[in-house]
């Protein structure tokens, strides 16, 4: 409930401040005590009940809201929540809000330490601002310090157009203690409004990001400059909602039905994390016997070497309790990443997928693999790589969308890991894409063969047209002869 402070002020986004930090005619220790605590309510109540109502309506939950949602009960211990804007300029002096549009601090997920920040959109929009910035640059240096990851709840309409170039400044700090923390501490951005220009570029510097659908937007020009500049119409949806991300652009890595669904999916994921890159993902022991025989693995793969077979269905025969957390499960949809355990341990699954373009590499999916390779190497995440591929995609399109150049980056990813990697080979392993996926020549520790594995440069059909190409020209019937 709004105290009686704000309750006297408007209800109007950014209640202004009544009076100096210690009201006149306080003078007794009692006093100075009611005061504050009068000042403290005020900081952690919302604006106006009708501005927490409306929200509601939208599906969305206030900041505080969302950081009870994601941490353990009773854990939250908030930072610079008194804390105003010093901005001068088109009236914002008159309207300072405790907090100045962010909520910071750290608390637990399933007890292991985190530091959060949860933009306010109630207060000037989720704006950032200068004292904005500060606070957010507090908790990311401390999550730093600590060796901790660092969890931001983003509801923001951009810079803070009243404080000028200062807006954008304080965007600058921000974007080099993600670059500082990246690969050391887990960065984990969760989209829960829109977010639009500066407000993108932190996010898709952090390791993982969730999105809500319908509910979230990203983008750095909205639908009416696009319009504007090129007379293109789009929706908000389709231009940045979070569907387009996961499927289209790869932004967004994991999609929730609503907040509270999606906040439970960040508390998934940080069980296969570790706090840092100097330490271990959590363990947790398995239910089902490590020496297990899964029958159903022997008919997996078809007699076929062309018929297609869903290969989620070989890793959670294979993992710890058929637990598979895939990352991106939307996008590129030839190649599975995700998070699963073995024995207990988390371990980071690779796979090509023979429903989706018969599991040959492409542009899309070189890149999505060489990032989560990267991402397990950073956190100390061994690779286990199950190998089904016929090759790189052939086409004009792959070979002018740089198909050379970014296919090297999964190549490049897996050879430079120094994390424990296997490769198992469930069917076809051709050519330059075998050598790709973790192969032994670019040092797998371990490459295991199902007896069922193809491992050669081409397919027997292509390899039959070079090697017998004059033959098959000479022949009356070059369909039986390459019979």
């Amino acid at each position: 409930m709004p105290s009686k402070r704000s309750a006297k002020a408007s209800a109007d986004i950014g209640a202004p401040a009544s009076g100096p930090a210690i009201a006149p005619g306080t003078h007794s220790v009692q006093e100075k005590i009611a005061d504050f605590e009068e000042r403290r309510s005020e900081a952690v109540s919302p604006p106006s009940e009708k501005s927490v109502e409306d929200r509601h309506n939208k599906g969305k939950l206030t900041a505080r809201e969302r950081i009870d949602v994601l941490l353990d009960p009773g854990s939250f211990v908030e930072t610079d929540a008194m804390a105003r804007h010093r901005a001068h300029g088109f009236g914002i002096e008159k309207v300072r809000p405790y907090g100045d549009g962010v909520v910071t601090g750290w608390g637990t997920i399933d007890g292991r330490k985190v530091f959060v920040f949860s933009q306010d959109f109630m207060v000037f929009g989720g704006s950032l601002g200068e004292v904005f910035s500060e606070k957010v640059c507090k908790v990311m240096d401390l999550a730093l310090a600590t060796g901790a990851p660092v969890i931001g709840l983003n509801d923001s309409g951009g810079a803070r157009i009243q404080e000028g170039v200062v807006s954008l400044a304080s965007y600058g700090y921000i974007f080099e203690r993600n670059v500082r923390s990246s690969g050391v501490i887990p960065q984990i951005s969760v989209i829960l409004g829109p977010c639009a220009g500066g407000a993108v570029y932190s996010p898709a510097m952090t390791d993982f990001i969730f999105m809500v659908k319908e509910t979230s937007h990203m983008f750095i020009t909205g639908p009416d400059v696009i319009k504007t500049v090129t007379g293109e119409e789009v929706t908000f949806e389709e231009l940045g909602g979070a569907m387009t991300h996961a499927s289209r652009s790869g932004i967004a890595h994991f999609v929730g039905e609503d907040e509270k669904h999606t906040l439970q999916m960040v508390r998934y994921l940080m069980s296969f994390l570790p706090q840092n890159n100097l330490d271990d993902p959590p363990f947790y022991p398995p239910t089902d016997a490590a020496d297990r025989r899964e029958q159903g693995l022997v008919d997996i793969i078809p007699d076929s070497s062309n018929k297609p077979y869903d290969m989620h269905e070989v890793i959670k025969m294979v993992v710890d309790d058929g637990e598979f957390c895939e990352v991106f499960p939307h996008y590129a949809q030839n190649i599975l990443t995700g998070f699963s355990r073995l024995g207990g341990h988390v371990v980071g699954i690779v796979a090509n997928q023979p429903m989706h373009l018969a599991g040959c590499l492409d542009v899309t999916s070189s890149e999505k693999g060489a990032r989560f390779v990267r991402t397990c190497d950073a956190f100390n995440i061994p690779l286990v790589v199950f190998v089904d591929v016929p090759g790189f995609l052939p086409g004009t399109n792959q070979e002018w969308g740089g198909i050379i150049r970014r296919g090297a980056k999964l190549l490049f990813a897996f050879t430079e890991a120094t994390v424990p990697r296997i490769q198992v080979v469930t069917r076809k392993a051709y050519g330059g894409a075998y050598v790709v996926m973790n192969s032994k020549s670019i040092r797998a520790d371990i490459a295991y063969a199902w007896p069922t594995a193809e491992v050669a440069v081409m397919g027997p059909e292509g390899a039959v047209n070079i090697i017998f190409r004059k033959d098959l020209e000479k022949a009356d019937d070059p369909k039986a002869a390459r019979a």
